[in-house]
């Protein structure tokens, strides 16, 4: 049966092999995937090493913090570059197997000059494949506006690069007005590239509000400025539809993004110099055209109004022999109107008498034809109106009849009513009523209708038909209760 190990076993014995076959220091290459500093100073590491875009090996590593203490800044002055993902390094490490931790490569010392190197090479490679992919020269063939007023800036709002940049534009000089929306971003560190692509993508989707952008920020360490380097962030600089205009504040060489970029400036208050300059410039060029449009509106005046002067003297020459000749030939066209207007009036004058007679007889024997006509037709209409007034004459006397008769009927029947109510009235008269043995009382002069107005002692006073009599209430009764005079 195959020996049993325990896991513990196991890893001790890989450790012991581990320990045996390198029992000592080697120096690797590799490429530094992720990093995080904790709060006790030490350094963690995943380092990789690629084939193109795959992956073949991954380790862990750790520098300690008294090591890592002097590394990082021996690393960063001797290369200008942060000590930070995305880098390759030459490192000398020792190989450690933990039982429970497994294997962790433990950095001793580095050398910067393989990373130097690297990075000369990637920066090399970089440039070649823009070159080569035709994009390189891309955003320099935009035309910048002649005067670039809107711009597009990105940087950190709390950079003092920004606010110098700031200053000097709303301070220049001339007063020239210039309008800036800031898209905050990070400059520097691993988050730089995505935040700045991240705002070249967003000042895109209003790519016709502004005619320029202006990536700018304060000056720094030159490891502060590798994620200028970046094939990702200088591909999409190439490709915007908008001029590029570079201020990092890096004054020895210049990034990836200054090569490809439209303009490159070496600080921010030179970029804002550059757009004052231009807007300058442009004053000067309009200030000049004017005054050479002044002189030459001037001069070309002066040479009209004597053209017009020219041209008035021989209009009113002219105008003057025109006049003189159409007033003759008026003249002669006036005395030829005048007789033959004298003659047309005396034709005219004779047919119209010769109108007015005929009309005349015409008049005379419609109007005799027309007092023929209008006396057959009133005799005519005087007898229509007599035939008229008989029938109308009719039948108002049978309406008078009608209206007698009907007067007549209801009179009648009005007078039958007023026998009935007389009678009803005589019938209801309270003296006949007291005739038929009824009686009416009334005490402290008020009719009584019922027992209870009554009180023992009151007085009672009762009407009969033939008189009256007084008495006292000593005794009544209201419904079986008797109520007497104690």
């Amino acid at each position: 049966m195959d020996q049993k190990f325990t896991l513990f076993q196991l890893n001790q014995r890989i450790k012991e092999i581990l320990d045996e076959a390198m029992p000592g220091v080697v120096w690797v290459i590799a490429e530094i995937s992720d990093l995080n500093e904790n709060r006790s100073g030490h350094c963690y590491l995943e380092l990789v090493d690629r084939e193109g875009d795959n992956t073949i090996a991954r380790a862990r590593a750790v520098i300690w913090s008294y090591t890592y203490r002097m590394l990082k800044p021996y690393f960063e002055t001797t290369t200008g570059r942060a000590f930070s993902q995305g880098i390759k390094i030459l490192v000398q490490v020792s190989v450690e197997y933990h039982p429970v931790y497994g294997m962790s490569l433990i950095i001793k010392d580095i050398e910067p000059a393989y990373t130097v190197g690297d990075v000369a090479i990637q920066r090399k490679e970089i440039i070649e494949r823009l070159k080569a992919e035709n994009v390189f020269y891309m955003n320099k063939e935009l035309a910048l506006p002649l005067v670039p007023q809107n711009i597009a800036v990105i940087s950190s709002r709390t950079a003092a690069g920004y606010q110098d940049f700031i200053d000097q534009l709303e301070n220049n000089s001339r007063g020239f007005k210039f309008y800036t929306h800031l898209f905050e971003s990070y400059m520097q560190g691993p988050e730089a590239v995505p935040s700045i692509i991240k705002s070249l993508e967003k000042i895109y989707k209003y790519e016709t509000r502004f005619d320029t952008v202006a990536i700018i920020r304060g000056g720094g360490a030159t490891a502060d400025l590798a994620c200028f380097d970046n094939y990702d962030l200088a591909l999409h600089i190439t490709q915007f539809p908008l001029p590029v205009i570079t201020g990092i504040g890096h004054e020895k060489d210049d990034t990836i993004i200054d090569l490809v970029a439209h303009t490159r400036l070496k600080t921010p208050t030179a970029v804002a110099e550059f757009f004052i300059s231009g807007a300058e410039r442009f004053y000067d060029i309009m200030t000049d055209l004017k005054e050479k449009l002044v002189k030459a509106t001037n001069a070309a005046e002066e040479s009209e109004q004597l053209k017009l002067k020219s041209y008035a003297e021989q209009i009113e020459r002219l105008t003057g022999d025109f006049i003189r000749s159409k007033i003759k030939y008026l003249s002669k066209w006036g005395i030829n109107l005048q007789y033959s207007v004298n003659k047309f009036s005396n034709k005219q004058e004779k047919r119209l008498n010769s109108i007015r007679h005929e009309l005349k007889s015409i008049i005379s024997t419609r109007t005799h034809e027309a007092e023929k006509t209008i006396s057959k037709k009133g005799s005519n209409l005087q007898s229509l109106i007599n035939v008229i007034q008989s029938n109308k004459y009719h039948y108002l006397n049978y309406l008078t009849g009608q209206i007698k008769y009907n007067s007549k009927k209801y009179i009648t029947k009005q007078n039958e009513r007023i026998n009935l109510n007389e009678k009803a009235i005589r019938l209801l008269d309270p003296e006949n009523i007291l005739k038929r043995g009824y009686s009416i009382s009334y005490s402290n002069g008020k009719l009584i209708k019922s027992v209870r107005q009554l009180q023992i002692d009151d007085e009672l006073e009762t009407l009969f038909s033939d008189g009256k009599s007084n008495s006292i209430i000593i005794k009544k009764e209201y419904n079986g209760n008797t109520e007497n005079h104690l």
